[in-house]
Parts: C-alpha cells; structure tokens; sequence
C-alpha cells in the first residue's frame, strides 16, 4: 500500500517558470514529478501548499504525494535529490495521515523579500535582492508596514486565485529587519493573493522613497482597487521560507475553503 509523503523543498526559481505545472515550460513542479517518476510514482500530479511565480525561490515549499516506498525516508531524500536538478534540493520527508493536503491543511505562510540599497548593482546579491535607490526611510516604512498586520481587504496588493474570490485576509507580521545595507520584509498570513507580497513591497518602496505619502498607502487599505497599489516588486527578492499546520487539520481545512470562496 502507498503512503503519503511530506516533502520540505528548497529551490532556486531564477531557472523556472513559477512553481506550478506548464506544458512546455521547465517549472519546479514539473522537475520534482519527473524525479518521482524515476523512483516509480505513478500518479498524475503532487499537491502543494504555494503557487510561487516565476523567479520567486523557497527555503520552505511543502508537496506531498501518495509512494509506494519499502525504505526509509531518509532513502527516499537521498533517492530524491540524486535525480532533482541542482537547483532543487529535498530538505526534509515524513510520512504523514492519508488525506493531508499541504495548501488546505496550512494556517499560515512566511514570506521574507530582501532588497539592498546601493547606487550600484552588486551582481552577487542581485540574484536574491532587489537594488533599489535612494534608500529607504525605515522609520517611516516600519510604522506605516505595522498597519497591514490584521484583517483586512488586500485586493488593491494582488488578486483572488479564483475570478471573484475573496480577497480579505489575515496578516500576523509584516516588519522589516536591517543588515548593513540589506533590508528584509517578513510577512505572514493565513494565505496570500496572486503577488501580494511583491505588491506590497513595491508600494512600500514607493513610500520610502517620499514617492507616496502615509495618507496614500493607507488608502489602499481603507478603500482597497483592484490594481491601485505596486507597481510589484520583482520577483528575484522574494522567498517562501515556512508553512505551518494546526492540528486540527479537517475544522481548519473547512473554515479555510469558507474563507476562500472555494
């Protein structure tokens, strides 16, 4: 009998065309399939917890998927990263409870985007950064990035994985941290819109550039458009560090898809 699989993935997605399945494209989703079937999977496709956009990396990517494996799961990563391109590496595997679902069963996602400011490119950090210039007023992009933490209405920063879904969600961090001259934006939530985070920053820099006023920015959240806020980052900066799970996995997949509209 099979069992089913939990897999932690780390990539580099400068090389792929998003995470998610394209016919004809190279995709991350498309090369951990073909690693599978190597090993004797059978199945049509594997489940995700995050669609990340083309260019977007991951230390944290959750799949799973149904095996028939008679060796331990240690095997099974070993086994795994011999057949991934090097741009894919299988952090962590564990068997887990027949129905898990890694994007339905998830109460939340961590995203981290970098930036480093500098007048100049730096060619060995612009492949996971973004060079911006001028540099940022922290003090005002920490205050004004406080106000996203909460329930609110993200449409103006990106848009619903279904035509009409809904486009509120659940912020629980949204703080930047300093390293010499590299900045990192965290944000967690319940779930994400279509670049939301990419959005978010973009709007964001705009601020901190005195682009955009504090009054301005507020508004994308107090009278929230369809495309207002941006223009989105670019996707090099942009890492899916962690999912995390409750235990209560059935109650939490419900009351998610409610909150969805799916």
């Amino acid at each position: 009998m099979p069992s089913r699989f939990k897999l932690i993935l780390a990539y580099d997605g400068g090389p792929f065309e998003g995470f998610q399945y394209q016919c004809g494209h190279r995709t991350v989703q498309g090369e951990i399939e073909t690693a599978l079937r190597s090993l004797g999977w059978r199945a049509r496709h594997i489940l995700s917890a995050a669609r990340t956009d083309s260019g977007v990396h991951a230390v944290g990517q959750v799949v799973a998927f149904d095996l028939e494996w008679a060796h331990s799961t240690g095997e099974l990563a070993r086994a795994l990263n011999a057949a991934l391109p090097r741009e894919i590496a299988c952090r962590e595997v564990e068997i887990v409870r027949p129905d898990f679902h890694p994007r339905f069963d998830a109460a939340g996602r961590r995203y981290r985007y970098r930036i480093y400011q500098a007048p100049g490119r730096d060619p060995l950090l612009d492949r996971f950064a973004w060079q911006v210039w001028p540099g940022l007023d922290l003090e005002r992009v920490q205050r004004v990035s406080r106000s996203l933490v909460g329930e609110h209405d993200f449409r103006a920063f990106g848009s619903a994985p279904r035509c009409g879904g809904n486009t509120f969600r659940r912020v629980g961090r949204a703080e930047w941290e300093t390293d010499d001259k590299q900045l990192s934006f965290w944000m967690e939530a319940n779930a994400f819109l279509f670049r939301m985070v990419r959005m978010t920053v973009g709007s964001v820099v705009r601020l901190g550039q005195g682009r955009i006023s504090e009054d301005e920015f507020l508004g994308l959240l107090r009278e929230p458009e369809q495309g207002r806020g941006g223009p989105a980052a670019p996707a090099r900066g942009l890492c899916l560090m962690g999912v995390d799970y409750l235990g209560a996995a059935r109650d939490h997949r419900a009351a998610l898809r409610r909150d969805l509209g799916e």
